[in-house]
């Protein structure tokens, strides 16, 4: 019921309460993610209080409109909030994916359920007491916690959750389409994985940069993010040159501890990942 631009000024408030606690955060992220620490602190917080602050400016300008009508008719498309947004969030980035679910649906006036997953429930919660620290009402941003089978599916399945959004496998897409279907329906947004390509033409003009930027968009978070650049059509004339670079940069790539700030290449999460 708060007014547009109250919302917003408590979405900045909550914005310079996750820049104040980065430290923390990051290091919250880093424990369950197995991102690294110089990763976490370095892009993850501060990608996470950008993006409030970037949903924030919505407050107050989201409405509907007034259609071309004949002069004694009046028609109007008007915007409302769903009431009650269900969110499943991913593992590999946790507070970002959490929160670009999180403060859209607030700002336009909703409450949210949100569910992280399992292997990454730490960040989350903080995020949630921030959010109530800067004044988000008590109840509106709620953490669920629990595998996806069981609380993922029983929140899917809600009557009283008016949308559903989902980031993570295409399976586990599938099933939450199914669940709100038959409890609903209702509507569903989805970010599922995929098997992105990176292509290469031999009239490049950098080579190094080229495999430089190709080693990141596979390496980075060990490969797990929904666009990883996971397959290279590279072009024959510049082929040999090009994988000569990534596998020269790709030996200079250092393991280790996640909070040691040198490390830049992680394990992956979980054996079945």
């Amino acid at each position: 019921d708060r007014p547009p631009r109250e919302r917003a000024r408590v979405m900045r408030r909550w914005a310079r309460l996750v820049e104040d606690h980065a430290a923390e955060l990051a290091r919250l992220e880093t424990v369950c993610s197995t991102r690294p620490i110089a990763e976490t602190a370095g892009w993850d917080v501060p990608f996470t209080a950008e993006g409030i602050r970037f949903f924030a400016e919505y407050a107050d300008k989201l409405g509907g409109e007034v259609a071309a009508t004949q002069t004694d008719l009046l028609g109007m498309v008007m915007a409302e909030p769903y009431g009650v947004v269900g969110a499943i969030a991913p593992w590999n980035f946790p507070l970002v994916m959490g929160s670009w679910k999180v403060v859209p649906a607030l700002v336009a006036g909703n409450g949210v359920v949100l569910k992280p997953s399992e292997m990454t429930p730490f960040s989350i919660v903080m995020l949630a007491r921030l959010a109530v620290e800067a004044g988000v009402p008590a109840g509106l941003f709620n953490v669920v916690q629990g595998s996806g089978t069981v609380t993922g599916d029983a929140l899917a399945r809600h009557p009283a959750c008016g949308k559903l959004t989902f980031t993570g496998s295409t399976r586990t897409g599938i099933a939450v389409m199914k669940a709100a279907a038959e409890s609903g329906p209702k509507p569903v947004t989805l970010e599922l994985g995929g098997k992105s390509p990176q292509i290469v033409y031999d009239d490049i003009r950098d080579v190094g940069a080229v495999a430089e930027r190709i080693l990141r968009a596979f390496t980075g978070n060990a490969g797990q993010v929904c666009v990883a650049g996971s397959r290279l059509l590279v072009q024959r004339g510049v082929r040999d040159a090009l994988l000569d670079g990534i596998v020269a940069r790709t030996a200079l790539l250092r393991a280790g501890r996640l909070v040691d700030g040198a490390t830049r290449y992680s394990p992956i999460i979980s054996a079945r990942q």
